[in-house]
């Protein structure tokens, strides 16, 4: 009788090599919502409006016919400096559109005027059949500024 020795399994081993699949997996979850979210940063800017640092905005040629209408900070509107509400605003712009289409409105809006504010004044006047638009700024004071982008 012969005795050999039984050999024994050896068991598991350790695994050395790093399973690189969940690794890969996250990696090309975070490039999408990257490429996702990338044009939505890029968009969004911080401007403070009314100010301009170009030279030129002195030199702006005037029209031929314009109308200046301002809004204070309250949103109350002035055609020439005499105050306004809107449905008279809306009379005078029809008016001044049946004798010369070609009329520019000229629009100085105070810095704390709502954006929706200076919305509703542009479609009243295109309404009433303006459609020269223009958006007169303050050059800016102090240091210059460079514009943001």
């Amino acid at each position: 009788m012969s005795f050999g020795r039984l050999e024994k399994p050896a068991g598991h081993q350790p695994m050395s090599d790093i399973n690189v699949t969940p690794l890969v997996d996250v990696m090309l979850v975070l490039l999408v919502i990257f490429i996702i979210t990338a044009p939505l940063m890029a968009s969004r800017l911080e401007l403070e409006l009314p100010q301009t640092t170009s030279p030129a905005a002195g030199a702006a040629s005037e029209p031929e016919a314009f109308v200046s209408l301002s809004v204070d900070a309250k949103g109350q509107i002035f055609w020439d400096e005499q105050p306004v509400d809107n449905e008279a605003l809306f009379l005078r712009l029809q008016q001044t559109s049946r004798i010369n289409p070609a009329t520019e409105l000229q629009l100085r809006a105070d810095t704390a005027v709502p954006y929706g504010r200076v919305v509703q004044l542009i479609s009243l006047s295109q309404a009433a059949g303006l459609s020269r638009i223009g958006f007169v700024a303050d050059p800016a004071t102090g240091g210059a500024q460079s514009p943001a982008r």
